[in-house]
């Protein structure tokens, strides 16, 4: 299913971009719940046929904002994902069931190939500043092995803006269990869990940017009602899927050196000076060139 939700992300993104999200907004929205966790599953790990900086690259980001925004909605809240908007977060999520809270969720994805992730990479800090005054919680989504797995500044920006760290993983976890807001039962606690992590007074403060994604599990372990044991064996599941998924992407690039063997010298050549991008370098410069005649 997510192989299909690829190419269709493909196919649409010759359309208008408005249009191609309104599309994949229907195709996601209309998937069975089975169908749909599989996509949780898959969404944060881009595949290396999307095109790289592309039109298909941008849909493919906002198709994860309507995966992550129906997320919430199986997890009991009323959530949308936003339109296209600067300087704001993608998604708004707010809790129905009478705990009176909101909050604001960005959804990241990267490529299994991507090197070196900085925390400009997650916009923490960016997240933070998007919750405004009137939301109470800021839900970061990204890949838990993409994570930092050390040191960064990011653990320390999410224990001082209260930023919750979350993985696809979790999510996932969450929904292939069945968790879910009700009238007697929160999931406040999750989306406040860098706030509990920051007042944990066993926590040194010379400590803050050590990596912490071990204290966010206990609190979805404690969710999900598991032993840790346990869940550390459902998690290792997760990693096994990625080794698979990393085999997938790996044969992609290998199908990809074979066919550029293939080319002749001519053909070498115009690829060559295509991913270089030289003629549209040219055009740039002509341009400007032209508006100092002028």
């Amino acid at each position: 299913m997510f192989g299909q939700l690829v190419e269709y992300i493909k196919i649409a993104a010759k359309d208008n971009f408005k249009v191609a999200t309104q599309k994949i907004r229907n195709y996601i929205e209309e998937l069975d719940l089975e169908d749909f966790q599989e996509i949780v599953k898959n969404i944060g790990t881009i595949p290396e046929n999307i095109i790289h900086d592309s039109t298909e690259e941008k849909l493919y980001s906002k198709a994860s904002d309507i995966v992550l925004a129906r997320c919430f909605r199986v997890l009991g809240l009323d959530a949308k994902a936003l339109e296209e908007r600067a300087d704001s977060a993608d998604i708004l999520a707010e809790s129905t069931k009478g705990y009176q809270y909101s909050l604001v969720a960005d959804a990241k994805c990267f490529r299994l190939s991507r090197t070196a992730k900085n925390q400009k990479d997650f916009k923490v800090s960016n997240l933070s500043d998007w919750r405004g005054s009137e939301n109470e919680y800021a839900v970061l989504v990204a890949p838990y092995f993409q994570y930092p797995q050390n040191k960064s500044q990011i653990y320390s920006k999410a224990l001082e803006h209260n930023v919750c760290l979350m993985a696809w993983e979790h999510i996932a976890l969450l929904l292939e269990h069945k968790v879910k807001e009700t009238e007697n039962y929160s999931l406040e606690s999750l989306w406040n869990s860098s706030q509990m992590i920051a007042r944990d007074s066993s926590l040194a403060f010379a400590n803050r940017q050590d990596c912490f994604l071990r204290k966010i599990d206990r609190f979805v372990a404690k969710k999900l009602q598991m032993e840790e044991t346990v869940y550390e064996a459902e998690l290792e599941k997760y990693k096994s899927f990625l080794v698979l998924r990393g085999k997938v992407e790996i044969n992609y690039w290998k199908n990809q050196i074979e066919i550029i063997k293939g080319y002749s010298h001519e053909q070498a050549i115009k690829e060559l000076i295509a991913a270089k991008k030289l003629n549209e370098k040219i055009s740039v410069i002509s341009a400007y060139i032209d508006k100092l005649k002028n």
